[in-house]
């Protein structure tokens, strides 16, 4: 059984199956509906009901309110069709968005990596090519657990079309099911499914402005993967990555980063360090992305364009950072990916935090 999926403003119609949530139905059209978590907690797809009658699936209550779900709002990510229905969502063109719908791959793994303590680098060989902008993502299912978890993809597209093999950035979570698995168990030649391309974090090329990107984790991947397209396809923009971690011992693809600094004019790299001994003898810069991001670039980031991806709390503090630095919300793309970890303290959005 199916049902038919009317989406304001554009007037599209796209059949939506049984028990397919309409935030998939959408992306698998080429349709894009903002979203972020994926998991009904963080209520970036929420959408207006306009005509017909959804199950809002397990959104949860902060993300989408009892007074929302009587106004007829609904999380596109979690809610499912009971019969024909209309909803309104928030869609903006955007001039440098490929159009690629979402599809399904599977593939094997070819080599598992370990990149720090907590962080493995995963390479899964595709059976078919995957396309994708730089700084998309896939969503991995875990094998045994019916759920699936969402990385960026780490190399460039230029290197998966090569070799049809992607590289996926995975940092173990404390007490994450699906995490432990892929560190813990996940070995090569093991079989993979995912779906993909996901996300709207990609660079708007278009502007033609100095780049700033600022990573911290894990959060390197997508980055990592805009500044190789780049700098492969001959980019003469001024280009810089501020990149955090704790230690030296973390502060993976260091080495892959000084070079390319020193190939490419164009390219600066600043590495920064937030927890490294006092003895050591680390000359590069101390303290959180957002601190070295200001210490390289003074008192002003105006007519950069910033692409930052990393920690919700590292997140955060940047954009602030680059606010205060007279850079303009609208020059400022964020890639920050949202668990149930990160929910836990969640509250509501009614009560202004202090």
């Amino acid at each position: 059984m199916s049902f038919q999926l009317t989406i304001e403003p554009l007037g599209a119609t796209i059949e939506v199956a049984e028990g397919q949530t309409v935030l998939d139905a959408a992306l698998r059209q080429g349709i894009y509906i903002p979203h972020a978590c994926g998991h009904g907690l963080c209520g970036t797809c929420k959408v207006q009901v306009c005509d017909g009658e959804v199950d809002h699936g397990h959104a949860n209550p902060f993300a989408l309110m009892d007074f929302e779900r009587d106004d007829g709002k609904t999380l596109a990510c979690c809610a499912t069709l009971q019969c024909d229905a209309t909803i309104e969502a928030d869609i903006e063109e955007d001039p440098d968005a490929r159009v690629i719908p979402v599809r399904d791959f599977a593939g094997t793994v070819s080599r598992i990596v370990d990149l720090t303590s907590t962080i493995k680098a995963i390479f899964i060989a595709l059976d078919k090519p995957i396309h994708f902008q730089a700084g998309q993502y896939v969503q991995l299912e875990i094998p045994g657990l019916g759920e699936s978890r969402a990385f960026s993809i780490a190399n460039s597209p230029a290197a998966v079309e090569r070799t049809c093999e992607i590289e996926l950035n995975v940092r173990v979570v404390s007490g994450g099911a699906g995490t432990g698995y892929l560190h813990r168990t996940l070995k090569a030649g093991d079989r993979l499914r995912l779906s993909g391309p996901y996300g709207r974090f990609f660079v708007r090329e278009s502007a033609s402005r100095p780049m700033v990107f600022m990573a911290g984790g894990s959060g390197l991947s997508s980055p990592r993967s805009m500044i190789l397209d780049l700098l492969e396809r001959g980019c003469a923009r001024p280009i810089t990555l501020v990149y955090g971690q704790r230690s030296r011992d973390e502060l993976y693809y260091d080495d892959e980063f000084r070079a390319l600094a020193e190939r490419h004019a164009n390219f600066t790299y600043v590495p920064a360090l937030s927890a490294e001994g006092e003895g050591s003898d680390w000359t590069g810069a101390r303290g959180f992305v957002h601190d070295a991001a200001k210490a390289h670039f003074g008192a002003s980031f105006a007519g950069q364009q910033a692409y930052l991806c990393g920690p919700p709390p590292m997140v955060e503090a940047c954009i602030a950072t680059l606010m205060q630095g007279r850079l303009f919300e609208r020059d400022i793309y964020t890639e920050k990916f949202i668990s149930a970890a990160d929910v836990q303290g969640a509250r509501s959005p009614l009560f202004k935090r202090v």
